[in-house]
């Protein structure tokens, strides 16, 4: 096996023994989006109910809409707790020790990222198994379909959080952050409403949705879960995630590191 392997199998590895131990984040993983669907989902009902949406352009129900935008939710909030990982395992030195190996440092931050997406996409498929207890399911190819669609999805979110992470000195600061990235993103976006609602109600919250990277991740979510492929959602992610991950390896560039510490 090569070096660059048994790094990345060191590396998920890790941070498998690392979920594994921390229950309380699965539990919460799981409890978070159910709250949206079962609770949250009978008041907004009301408004939304039995709606025609584009572009299926068929009757589903308002918490079947939102299974992917909570898909979504799922991975976000992974992927910037790996991030936080990171910010933590910084000051307690082992993220240094990682990165001082011969191995590429780009090479060690994508098996970092690589890691964070598989644990999302676990609690993901989760999350649609105690959805279907409930009577709400998707197509049975769209349960096959979406799980390429989650590496895309979950790589962009997960390398969002590494280019904070990056930028993040202090673990306190990180927490502050995560709150005015998460929530702005995840509500900006179409994961509880459709664009065509909200450009209803005003047309620059539906612009800055239609910009929202996470909007086309919810989207391609969504189009997946119907067995159908969002091409324009596809590119948009891709693009999110090629600068996200730009920005991080530069964040994380030592030569960078050793400029900003020098100002």
């Amino acid at each position: 096996m090569s070096p660059y392997m048994i790094a990345l199998q060191a590396i998920v590895l890790r941070e498998a023994q690392r979920f594994i131990s921390q229950r309380g984040r699965f539990i919460a993983a799981l409890v978070r989006p159910l709250v949206w669907l079962l609770v949250f989902a009978a008041g907004f009902r009301a408004a939304l109910g039995l709606s025609i949406i584009p572009p299926y352009q068929t009757y589903i129900t308002y918490e079947i809409y939102i299974v992917p935008g909570l898909c979504g939710m799922i991975q976000l909030f992974n992927g910037m707790q790996s991030s936080l990982s990171l910010v933590y395992d910084r000051e307690m030195g082992s993220m240094r020790l990682l990165l001082t190996s011969p191995l590429p440092r780009w090479w060690l931050l994508v098996c970092k990222l690589l890691a964070g997406t598989a644990i999302s996409i676990l609690q993901v498929y989760a999350f649609l198994g105690i959805a279907a207890l409930f009577g709400i399911t998707m197509p049975l190819q769209g349960y096959l379909l979406v799980l390429p669609v989650l590496v895309v999805s979950g790589l962009m979110v997960g390398a969002l959080g590494l280019a904070l992470s990056s930028i993040i000195r202090q673990l306190e600061n990180f927490a502050g952050v995560m709150n005015f990235v998460i929530f702005p993103m995840f509500f900006l976006s179409s994961a509880l409403y459709p664009l065509w609602k909200m450009a209803e109600s005003s047309r620059l919250l539906y612009q800055i949705c239609a910009v929202n990277p996470f909007t086309h991740g919810v989207e391609l979510i969504r189009f997946a879960l119907y067995g159908q492929i969002n091409l324009a959602a596809l590119g948009w992610t891709c693009l999110a995630l090629a600068v996200f991950l730009g920005l991080a390896l530069w964040g994380y560039d030592p030569a960078r590191g050793l400029i900003r510490r020098k100002t």
